[in-house]
C-alpha cells in the first residue's frame, strides 16, 4: 500500500478539526501520480475528488483494510500507523508553512526511508505545494 498525506511544516495533517488536503489542483496531481491505480479514500473524503475524472477511486469506512499492494490510500485523518509493515511508499503534500495541528503524521521518515523525489507546483489554495516521495 502507498499512503498520501497533506502534511503541514509540523507534519500536522488537520488543525481546529479541519482537514488540510482541499485543494483541487493537489488532487488532479495525486490522482495522475495514480495513473490508473486504485485510489482508497474514506467517504468523508469523497468531495474532494467529486470534480475530478476519478474512475479509480474507491470510498470505504474500512479502506485501510481493503487496499491491496501497490493501491494507493489517501489519509486526511485515518490511523494508519498500525499499517506500517504494510507501506511500500509514502507520498507527502507539504503546504509549506505551519498550522496549529489537531491530528499529525504518525510514522518516522528517519527510519527506513529515503526521500526518492521531491517536486515543488503550484496549487489553487497555496502558491507553492511541495511533493516528496519516500521509499523503503
Amino acid at each position: 500500500m502507498i499512503i498520501a498525506a497533506c502534511v503541514d511544516d509540523a507534519m500536522g495533517m488537520a488543525f481546529n478539526h479541519r482537514r488540510q488536503s482541499r485543494d483541487v489542483l493537489l488532487i488532479r496531481r495525486l490522482l495522475q501520480r495514480a495513473a490508473g491505480r486504485t485510489v482508497w479514500i474514506h467517504p468523508d473524503s469523497a468531495v474532494l475528488f467529486e470534480a475530478q475524472e476519478a474512475g479509480s477511486v474507491r470510498a470505504a469506512e474500512d479502506f485501510l483494510q481493503q487496499a491491496g499492494s501497490g493501491d494507493i490510500c489517501f489519509v486526511e485523518t485515518a490511523a494508519f500507523a498500525s499499517w506500517a509493515d504494510e507501506i511500500e511508499e509514502i507520498w507527502l503534500y507539504r503546504w509549506n508553512r505551519a498550522y496549529p495541528g489537531d491530528v499529525f503524521f504518525p510514522i518516522s521518515l528517519t527510519q527506513g526511508w529515503k526521500l526518492a523525489e521531491k517536486t515543488d507546483f503550484s496549487g489553487n489554495s497555496h502558491a507553492c505545494i511541495t511533493e516528496e516521495i519516500y521509499k523503503k
